[in-house]
């Protein structure tokens, strides 16, 4: 097949390997335009792009689809399929309607459970015990599409949003390979999904990243989590901020204010709502990551609090 790509992040990266690798030919590569990055705002290439430009594929990077030139460039590619994932663009339903085979979406959970910008971390976040990979026929919806394959992926205790993202791209891009055949062949069995068990994962912001520390020690413990590598979960601290990077959550009972430091010379313990949270890794501004322990040789921090405390 004729197959053109579109995709932006790393997480689409290992499922454009994926079809470098197979027997049918790419024919375009289609990424966001190259955006600002670094503390030099240097203009940066996409990791898709830098992939496509290193095995000689030709990529286009236009900022919409609002332009008519922009959907007859993908119609001259006479692309027998498109697949999509984690682009940032919404396709016209006249660009979804050119390939022969339609476009299909790789998405980051079971659908229809987390449609949207950010399931990975809203999985994790949630506490939910299992996610996954479900490759999807587009339509003009919001990852709606009826659902061509499922693939489940166990969440971990001690995944972060950086492992689990890692883990779903790779089994994206098994699921790919395995759903080519059926699309090749048209035997394709496509499954309606149910709207009623929906739910929107909605993008993550740096206004999420404050621990509430009222709130109990295990859902802390989800939050920072899943916030890791961004935006990172962070508190309050002696007028600053301090990161937190790295976190347990202990269901031990104390009668300590939420947000009151707890430790010794030893551990880093702050209470919450219910239970403690073991602060494992920390980063000061303008410092590294560091562990507790050596967090805790440079400060004297017992019986002071984190965040807002009234």
């Amino acid at each position: 097949m004729r197959i053109l790509f579109a995709g932006t992040p790393e997480f689409a990266v290992p499922p454009l390997q994926a079809l470098l690798a197979s027997p049918h030919q790419l024919i375009g590569v289609h990424t966001r335009p190259d955006s600002e990055a670094g503390r030099g705002l240097k203009l940066t290439a996409s990791p898709v792009k830098q992939c496509a430009l290193q095995h000689g594929i030709p990529v286009f990077q236009p900022p919409h689809f609002k332009q008519a030139t922009d959907i007859q460039t993908v119609a001259e590619l006479a692309p027998d399929l498109m697949i999509v994932v984690a682009y940032g663009l919404i396709l016209p339903p006249a660009l979804l309607a050119i390939p022969r085979h339609g476009c299909i979406n790789i998405h980051a959970s079971l659908l229809p459970r987390w449609r949207g910008a950010a399931p990975i971390q809203r999985a994790l976040y949630q506490g939910d015990d299992i996610t996954g990979i479900t490759l999807m026929q587009m339509d003009s919806g919001l990852d709606t599409g009826p659902m061509l394959l499922r693939k489940p992926c166990p969440i971990h205790p001690d995944d972060t949003g950086g492992s689990l993202h890692d883990r779903l791209s790779g089994l994206g891009a098994e699921a790919l390979l395995e759903l080519l055949p059926a699309i090749e062949q048209g035997l394709l069995q496509p499954v309606q999904q149910a709207g009623a068990d929906a739910v929107y994962a909605a993008k993550l912001s740096r206004q999420e990243a404050p621990l509430d520390w009222n709130r109990p020690a295990r859902e802390l413990e989800r939050q920072v989590r899943a916030f890791n590598p961004w935006p990172v979960a962070e508190t309050r601290y002696r007028g600053g901020i301090l990161k937190i990077w790295q976190a347990a959550g202990l269901e031990e009972p104390c009668e300590a204010r939420p947000g009151c430091i707890l430790s010794d010379r030893k551990t880093l313990d702050v209470a919450t709502g219910q239970g403690i949270l073991r602060l494992l890794e920390v980063q000061q501004p303008g410092g590294k990551r560091m562990s507790a322990p050596a967090f805790l040789n440079a400060h004297s921090v017992k019986g002071e609090h984190l965040g807002d405390i009234a």
